[in-house]
Parts: structure tokens; C-alpha cells; sequence
């Protein structure tokens, strides 16, 4: 499932191409017909990330909420428009360019109420100017809930993916079995300020970059990763645990992360 940075970076690259232009907007796959024709012909005023959701905002007051999922990706090209790749659920065409959008696991129309409740429910997003970490700490601070699932909770932190959640942890020594209320401040900072350099290369290079001082990998998503996936530590060799937190795969190294007491 795409991280926050994916969603940031698509944010950032298509507000130039959509912004202020009226949308020619249909569904090419047919399964978004209705909800095409209730914004096609209006002007985009916004397009806002909120952790892994992508919200367009239209001068008739309606937005268009996407949440890619596990396999729903964009993909944009300047005009003309080729012929659609693959089931197109919804494409955007401005004066310059087309936006495609295959497969979301959320694609809907959403007015001005359903927008606000939305992002209600979405916990403070790292990469957001407007993010309230105190929001974030009150939750993690009361919860017996392991930091690695508080971590993955949309609700508490927004953005912040399965590879990013390993890795940011055990950049700090934390384990992801530490529970919520026995996270110290200092440390909730940390990972705060941590997950916030991470994404914010994330979305500047566009892959999952972890490792200090490393650059893009050539491989196709171009991540750099330290514990996520491999079989030892980089700071002590040590075998990487892998287990699974809510049905997840997490990753920890039990010499630099050390385990809570049971």
C-alpha cells in the first residue's frame, strides 16, 4: 500500500497540472459514472494529501476522495490523451494534461459535511504544516496498544506505512511491542521528527529512503532500507525478527530494540 509520501508527491505534482483549470472528467472502466458527471465541467480549486488520502476539491463545492489502497496507482501525461491503460476508474483532463486513476480502493464524491468528517477522522499527518503532534501524544501517551499498531493507526498518526513504521522505530531503539503509555515524551518526539525528515525525502525523491547518507536505489521503487525485509542488523549483525502486528509484517532487531518485559 502506497505511504504518505506517495500521496504527498502525487499532490504536489498534479496541482500544477489540474489547479485552476475545468476538468473534463469521465469513467472510462464505467464503475464511476455517476460520480464523474457530478464534477466534470467545474473548476479544481485544491488538491490536498491527508495521510494516504487524496482530496480534489471543485468550485461546486463537491470533492473527489481517493484512497489508493493496495493496488490503485496514477499515472499522468501531458495532451493528447492515449488511449486509457488498463481499468481507468477515473480520468481528469485539464488545458495540459490527463490524470489517470487505476483501481482505489476509495473513490467517491464527497460534499462540503462528508469532506469535514473525512478529515476529522484522520490523525495529524506528519507532513502536513497544520499537524497537531499533541494530538497524536494524548492518544499514544493513554493507549496499551503497541506503539508499532499505534503507528500504523491512521486515526493517530497519518502517513506512516508499514515499511516507515519499522524502520523509524528501529531507528530510535524502540521495540514495536512497547506499549503506547510507556513511550516516553522525548521519544515520541523523536519519532515524530524523525518520521517527519524521512517522508519529506520521501516525497523529494519519491521512493522510501531510510538509510543515512544513501541515495535512490536503481531497483523499481528505489527504496533504501536498514531492517525492513532483510536478514540482519546493520549496526550489530544481529538476525532481524520478523512477526506480525495486526496481521502485518513488522520487523525488529531484539539487540538494539529491546523488547518489553512480560
Amino acid at each position: 500500500m502506497p505511504e504518505g509520501h506517495t500521496i504527498h508527491r502525487a499532490a504536489r505534482d498534479q496541482r500544477p497540472m489540474l489547479i485552476g483549470h475545468v476538468l473534463d472528467i469521465s469513467s472510462p472502466q464505467g464503475r464511476f459514472l455517476e460520480g464523474a458527471e457530478r464534477i466534470s465541467g467545474h473548476v479544481c480549486k485544491a488538491v490536498e494529501a491527508y495521510g494516504k488520502h487524496l482530496l480534489y476539491d471543485f468550485s461546486n463545492g463537491m470533492t473527489l476522495h481517493i484512497h489508493l489502497g493496495l493496488f490503485g496507482k496514477f499515472r499522468a501525461i501531458k495532451v493528447p490523451a492515449d488511449e486509457p491503460r488498463g481499468a481507468v476508474r477515473v480520468r481528469m483532463i485539464s488545458a495540459t494534461h490527463v490524470v489517470d486513476i487505476n483501481g482505489p480502493n476509495t473513490c467517491e464524491v464527497l460534499d462540503m459535511s462528508g469532506r469535514d468528517k473525512l478529515v476529522a477522522r484522520i490523525g495529524p499527518d506528519v507532513l502536513r504544516a497544520d499537524a497537531d503532534r499533541e494530538k497524536a501524544w494524548k492518544k499514544i501517551s493513554k493507549s496499551r496498544s503497541a506503539i508499532g499498531q499505534l503507528l500504523m493507526d491512521q486515526a493517530v498518526i497519518a502517513g506512516i506505512g508499514n515499511i516507515y513504521r519499522s524502520e523509524i522505530l528501529w531507528r530510535q531503539k524502540l521495540h514495536p511491542n512497547v506499549a503506547g503509555k510507556d513511550v516516553s515524551r522525548e521519544a515520541f518526539e523523536q519519532i515524530w521528527d524523525d518520521s517527519v525528515a524521512l517522508l519529506e525525502k520521501g516525497v523529494k525523491h519519491n521512493a522510501i529512503i531510510t538509510v543515512d547518507g544513501a541515495v535512490k536505489a536503481r531497483s523499481k521503487y528505489g527504496e533504501r532500507v536498514n531492517i525492513f525485509n532483510k536478514p540482519s542488523c546493520p549496526a550489530c549483525a544481529s538476525a532481524i525478527r520478523r512477526f506480525e502486528i495486526a496481521k502485518r509484517r513488522a520487523f525488529a532487531c531484539e539487540t538494539c530494540q529491546i523488547a518489553p518485559e512480560i
